[in-house]
């Protein structure tokens, strides 16, 4: 019965203080607002300016555009000061040991965002004030600050920003508030998968305008945050390696193909399309080329000159050679430095020639005579070693083992043949045939020129290939590093973002 008894005398005096609290509290607001102006400085003396300690909690970075140049960020501002006029004693006011006014109903630091870009301009919510009786005020007003920011693409996406959010006073000089910088609270900041955030650092300055003698501070905090790269590079930049190296490929594919022209403009389409999907992204300034952009262009020039490399190499590869021979300083230059340079073979008197249209024909060590068992360019076994009726000899025996109709002939073998024609004596049928293969051996003997000058040109155009591919290719890995490596924080993007 006595700890029912306790109990019960405990919650009556419980309910008794609340009731009592709760009176004071209402005969402390009465007081307090009797004679409250929420437009007059709270201060004993007007000649002293009012202390406004300031400082922001980041929460949250939303958004950072580019092509606006335009930050989002989720921020709370807290602002503290000492309210002359909010004071109680506490004794006087049992229990009451702080107390809310509305923004509206006491005087507020007027501390807005001066680089604004929301439509509103404030966009703070406009939250109770934290008073205590010795007159300390607390306000902290949340709100989703749009601030615009100079965006430097330059060194994009390895690039760096600094975006600032400057805060002062809208209406009063520094010689009425004396605002007061803390530093940024970042306890509460959740990551961004875009953004790394760097810090914080802040700056309190006093800029003196030409219309009044006062100075007007403000507080300037420095949001510094760095591009996450590998969403970038896995959607732009590996696509843009990997089409420089398909670039190269151009002069590996055989030209007999007939598709090397094709797969340059093939490679040089798909760069211009990544290049229009950074266009969308980056803004449409002139003040500096974005990294990546830079890149992609040399690139596309890189795949220009490939396409019209490659059409020389065509054009010397299907090279007409009765439209001349290769001049003398191309073999000098094609044929002989570059080709030992490259560790080719170079064209001499081989065995096997290359092929010119009528297929490979062997040839004897002896003068250029092709093999009487061996067949010619059109698949037929034809004696080539014919050059005029000295070649023709009887063969051994008597003149009655080769016949009456080719005695003539043969008796006639030292005067008979005029100017490539057989003089009219004997049988006028084998001087025909005898013409029609000497006709067919000329023939022969200019397509076999012809091969010559037909490989000469082929292999000029096999020398110039191979001669791009190494030059090209050098240039694709030295314009690769030196234009990526060239950012600031490639080293500590690719350490933190790739290992």
């Amino acid at each position: 019965m006595c700890v029912r008894d306790c109990l019960w005398l405990l919650g009556i005096a419980i309910h008794i203080q609340g009731s009592l609290q709760g009176r004071y509290q209402r005969r402390l607001y009465r007081e307090l607002l009797k004679n409250y102006n929420p437009l007059e400085r709270p201060v004993e003396n007007d000649s002293l300016p009012l202390a406004v300690s300031f400082s922001i909690n980041l929460l949250q970075l939303m958004d950072v555009d580019e092509k606006s140049q335009v930050i989002t960020t989720n921020v709370w501002l807290q602002m503290n000061w000492q309210d002359h006029y909010l004071r109680w004693n506490e004794l006087e006011y049992p229990g009451v040991k702080n107390i809310q006014f509305h923004s509206d109903q006491i005087w507020v630091p007027d501390v807005l965002l001066y680089n604004s870009a929301n439509d509103d301009f404030d966009s703070t919510f406009k939250t109770n004030v934290l008073v205590n009786s010795s007159g300390h005020c607390s306000f902290v007003a949340p709100g989703i600050f749009m601030s615009s920011c100079s965006i430097d693409v330059h060194w994009f996406p390895f690039d760096i920003q600094k975006c600032k959010l400057k805060f002062g006073s809208w209406t009063h000089d520094g010689w009425q508030i004396n605002l007061q910088m803390l530093d940024a609270d970042l306890s509460g900041f959740i990551p961004n998968g875009e953004w790394e955030l760097i810090g914080v650092p802040g700056q309190r300055n006093e800029i003196y305008y030409e219309c009044c003698k006062a100075p007007y501070p403000d507080v300037t905090y420095y949001i510094t945050i760095r591009r996450r790269t590998l969403y970038y590079a896995l959607n732009l930049l590996l696509p843009c390696v990997l089409l420089s190296c398909m670039a190269l490929l151009v002069f590996v594919l055989p030209a007999e193909s007939r598709e090397k022209v094709s797969l340059g403009i093939t490679v040089l389409l798909s760069l211009t399309v990544f290049m229009l999907l950074i266009a969308e992204v980056m803004p449409a300034n002139s003040d500096s080329i974005p990294l990546i952009g830079q890149y992609f262009a040399s690139t596309m020039v890189i795949v220009s000159f490939s396409v019209i490399a490659t059409v020389f190499v065509l054009q010397y590869h299907h090279h007409n050679p009765t439209e001349g021979k290769l001049p003398t300083w191309v073999r000098t230059v094609l044929l002989k430095w570059c080709a030992w340079f490259l560790r080719m073979k170079k064209p001499g008197q081989e065995a096997l020639r290359p092929m010119c249209k009528l297929g490979p024909r062997r040839r004897s060590s002896e003068g250029g005579r092709t093999s009487p068992d061996q067949p010619g360019p059109n698949g037929n076994v034809v004696y080539l070693g014919f050059r005029g009726p000295e070649d023709l000899a009887a063969p051994t025996g008597h003149m009655s083992d080769v016949g009456p109709g080719t005695a003539g002939y043969l008796s006639a073998a030292d005067g008979g043949l005029l100017h490539g024609r057989w003089a009219p004596q004997g049988d006028p049928q084998l001087g025909r045939i005898l013409e029609e293969i000497q006709y067919l051996a000329n023939w022969l003997r200019d397509q076999d020129e012809d091969e010559v000058v037909c490989s000469e040109w082929r292999f000029a155009a096999a020398v110039l290939d191979r001669m791009c591919l190494m030059v090209f290719a050098l240039f694709n890995i030295v314009c690769t590093i030196s234009i990526l490596m060239s950012a600031p924080n490639f080293v500590e993007a690719v350490s933190k973002d790739y290992l």
